[in-house]
């Protein structure tokens, strides 16, 4: 019976990843309201939406993810949504851009304390030859966090406003902390590695920072997801608002739209990009690697054509591909991190690596992109945003390409040992 409550775990860190996702990014749909309240610029949105979350977010990480190398992670993850849950729903009470700014940064401390303990936990519940297709149900929280919240953001935000949609979105996440906490277990840390990862425990952080600093697959892969991630929150918070800029669309319905185009790509992508890849890989390990270095290409010239188009269908239907193909490596990505890593070391790294793809996906990401649409506003008017995200996104995908190979170059083409999981999980 242990044996399938795993699954259970699995589900139920999915399900925090789809509120996690929801309160992080619930801004992009209510963005364009809270723009006109303040009078904002482009530019201070574009801090709102990256910054003020990526900065906590990015400096909590080590030292949370060092507490989850140590402690229990189970309980660590469980007052983190919390916490995230109960700063999301300080945001409605904004009196002003500095306000938001700092309630956004309350985000960003809670949500710093959701990625590693969630991804370390289920290292210890999957074997590594499950580790992607685990991931890819993983990810398929953020695909419904981020359409869910969309499409919940936009109708809330027409009925009662932006300001009490962020204290409603706020309450699932106490409630779920609290679920968390009382029925989910931790397991033996480490109980299913191999090889050199089965040695690597829970060190003295200057060891456990050594040993990062020569792991040349974790190195290039956190460079990697960076730039997956740049795309990524560029577009999570941007496409939103150039439809609500070029095209004669209500709000409720953008969030439906996108909503909707973010969970019927969303979902089965990461899936089918996850069982791809473990079926690759039974040949040659490197394909976990290849296989990212070649959709994201494909999804930013699906994303161009997005963008320039004149039509609201052909700008949906454009976008359900990019994003499908977007979602397809997202599995493989957190495989490749996590069997680079230790037990011991797992949650560490994972906060660096997390640290990396914050401060240059996350931050950097929507603040470029709002920097360059003011910057080009004068000559392309309401078009100035559709070109500022697309330069930023094709700069991403051809480095984060070229990354991706170069982490392809630094991988073994053996798989790991395979080993089943048994009856007999201990817990602590």
């Amino acid at each position: 019976m242990q044996k399938y409550y795993r699954f259970y775990v699995l589900i139920m860190v999915t399900v925090i990843s789809m509120i996690n996702i929801a309160d992080r990014l619930i801004m992009s749909i209510l963005m364009e309201d809270i723009k006109a309240d303040f009078y904002l610029s482009d530019t201070q949105v574009g801090l709102l939406a990256g910054l003020a979350f990526a900065l906590f977010y990015a400096l909590m990480s080590f030292p949370i993810a060092r507490w989850a190398d140590r402690g229990n992670r189970k309980n660590i993850l469980s007052l983190a949504v919390i916490l995230w849950s109960g700063m999301t729903a300080l945001c409605g009470a904004a009196v002003g851009f500095y306000s938001l700014f700092f309630a956004r940064l309350g985000v960003g401390v809670g949500e710093a304390g959701g990625g590693p303990p969630s991804y370390s936990l289920i290292a210890d519940y999957f074997k590594p030859s499950e580790r992607a297709r685990a991931m890819g149900v993983y990810i398929v929280g953020a695909a419904l966090g981020t359409g869910g919240g969309l499409i919940i953001g936009g109708i809330l935000g027409e009925m009662i406003g932006w300001r009490n949609t962020f204290l409603v979105l706020g309450i699932p996440g106490v409630l779920m902390g609290l679920l968390f906490f009382f029925t989910v277990k931790e397991p033996q840390r480490g109980r299913l590695d191999v090889g050199e990862a089965k040695d690597k425990q829970a060190k003295d952080i200057k060891e456990t920072l050594k040993s990062l600093a020569a792991n040349p697959v974790f190195i290039r892969i956190s460079i990697s997801f960076a730039m997956l991630t740049m795309i990524g929150y560029a577009m999570a918070f941007w496409l939103a608002p150039i439809m609500l800029r070029n095209f004669d669309v209500s709000l409720s319905k953008v969030g439906l739209y996108l909503g909707l185009t973010y969970i019927a790509a969303g979902v089965p992508a990461p899936l089918i990009g996850g069982y791809l890849t473990d079926y690759m890989a039974k040949r040659d390990a490197r394909w976990r690697a290849w296989i990212p270095a070649i959709v994201i290409v494909i999804a930013v010239v699906a994303l161009w054509f997005c963008v320039m188009a004149d039509s609201f269908q052909v700008f949906l239907s454009c976008f359900v591909i990019a994003y499908f193909v977007f979602m397809i490596p997202q599995g493989a990505t957190l495989s490749i991190l996590q069997s680079s890593l230790g037990a011991g070391e797992r949650a560490v790294g994972s906060s660096f690596a997390l640290m990396i793809t914050t401060l240059m996906g996350a931050a950097l990401g929507p603040l470029l992109v709002g920097m360059l649409s003011d910057y080009l506003a004068i000559e392309y008017g309401v078009k100035s945003l559709n070109y500022a995200l697309i330069i930023v996104c094709i700069a991403a995908s051809v480095i984060g390409s070229i990354c991706y190979l170069w982490t392809g170059r630094a991988m073994s083409a053996e798989l790991e040992p395979d080993i089943e999981p048994d009856d007999d999980l201990e817990y602590t």
